[in-house]
């Protein structure tokens, strides 16, 4: 839009490094992306437990969540997850400024859409988690019973039935959530983030020289 050019960036005194300073901690994005069923929800309530009793300041962004609020206006077609997808990026970007570790639990099907949003990121702001279960046993689960509508026609471009999911091809993380216990996952999920979380000691007393 023309009035695009219009519009001009604010800058403030108080910055991201400021606030991740007052936290004593970094702030990032950790990206659980996998079917429905696949254990994405549980595994980030599960890891952000952990990140609290260490007193980090966290906040999950869950699919049906937000679908219940800022984008209750979207459908399921590709064109609305897409978009669904780019407002999350946009909000979780804002979390992170903020000094805030974001987990989000999102189907998140498109490997352009998650691309899209590590772009939005810094290089080390963005990790992306496979939360890897065959749709079989996504099925044999289907806690919400949503399998079950979409093999019966009620839900339409279900992801798994009849809409495709594009596997991460190079993931940070990896949980086969098959295999695994969600305990043993969110271990290994915590170990891989663990050395993300402290800011660096030495920059900190070298901003203060």
């Amino acid at each position: 839009m023309t009035e695009q050019k219009f519009i001009i960036p604010q800058d403030y005194h108080i910055t991201k490094a400021d606030r991740q300073k007052s936290f004593k901690h970094k702030s990032f994005v950790v990206w659980f992306t996998g079917l429905s069923g696949s254990g994405k929800s549980t595994l980030a309530n599960l890891v952000e437990q952990r990140l609290h009793s260490l007193g980090c300041h966290t906040y999950i962004l869950d699919g049906d969540n937000v679908r219940h609020g800022l984008n209750k206006d979207l459908g399921f077609d590709e064109v609305s997850r897409q978009e669904n997808i780019r407002r999350i990026g946009e909000v979780a970007k804002l979390m992170v400024d903020a000094g805030v570790i974001v987990l989000t639990a999102f189907i998140s099907p498109f490997r352009s859409d998650r691309q899209m949003v590590r772009e939005l990121l810094q290089a080390d702001e963005y990790v992306e988690v496979f939360v890897n279960c065959p749709l079989e046993v996504c099925e044999q689960r289907d806690v919400k019973g949503l399998y079950q509508k979409a093999r019966a026609g009620m839900i339409k471009n279900f992801t798994g039935i009849d809409s495709p999911f594009e596997s991460p091809t190079q993931p940070e993380i990896e949980v086969k959530t098959d295999i695994l216990s969600l305990q043993e996952s969110m271990e290994i999920v915590f170990q891989a983030i663990q050395d993300k979380i402290m800011i660096d000691e030495e920059d900190d007393n070298n901003d203060n020289d």
